[in-house]
């Protein structure tokens, strides 16, 4: 054999480089570190795109949620006007998914009355279709006063304007809520300034006829 030959013939450094020459050539490894990375687009690669599935949704992000205004004892047929209701009357909903409804009482109400102004008619016409959207929850009726006045005034007389609403209400779609007289109790605003002076237009957003679609299942 050759090898053999050289191997007993030559110096072993030559019969080194007999074996390096025999072999493929490997690249050696270098660091990418520093070199620029260039993206080419294929050509023949399909095009990537996301596309969103599913029905649109008719009410906006705060409906969709389905607990939220609780979408589902809506009937179908209502779900467009009972979006236009929430938002005219600007309905909230409490921490039990109550739907709440602020009647502001100076436009119900005559100044220390608890009849009916004949202005009342329109706000109420708007909520009694609003609870129409829920033909099944139960309802009630709060009657809020300012600050001004002792709880033996204020009570009997958010009482008394809490009862005229539920009374219009019952006319007005049949079913009968149940009333309450809370008073000076319950403030949404503040009734008097930090430096102790009044406050108008905290005690005008005080005085409020609060109407309440309920859950049919109390959240506990």
């Amino acid at each position: 054999m050759n090898f053999l030959r050289v191997h007993r013939r030559g110096p072993p450094f030559l019969l080194l480089l007999i074996l390096l020459s025999g072999c493929e050539g490997r690249p050696v490894p270098r660091s990418l570190k520093n070199q620029p990375s260039v993206f080419r687009q294929d050509s023949d690669a399909p095009d990537s795109r996301f596309v969103a599935s599913g029905p649109e949704s008719k009410f906006g992000e705060a409906l969709s949620a389905g607990s939220t205004f609780r979408l589902a004892e809506i009937p179908p047929e209502k779900l467009q006007s009972t979006e236009v209701l929430l938002s005219e009357l600007k309905a909230t909903q409490t921490p039990d998914q109550s739907i709440a409804i602020d009647l502001p009482t100076d436009v119900l109400f005559d100044f220390d009355k608890a009849v009916l102004r004949p202005d009342a008619n329109e706000p109420l016409s708007r909520a009694a279709q609003l609870i129409a959207s829920y033909p099944e929850a139960p309802l009630l009726v709060n009657g809020h006063t300012d600050g001004k006045g002792s709880d033996a005034y204020n009570d009997p007389l958010s009482m008394k304007r809490a009862t005229a609403v539920a009374q219009w209400l019952k006319q007005s779609t049949g079913r009968t809520p149940a009333a309450a007289g809370l008073g000076k109790r319950h403030p949404v605003a503040p009734n008097v300034q930090p430096n102790g002076t009044d406050d108008p237009e905290g005690r005008q957003r005080n005085r409020r006829v609060e109407i309440l679609i309920r859950p049919l299942v109390p959240i506990r």
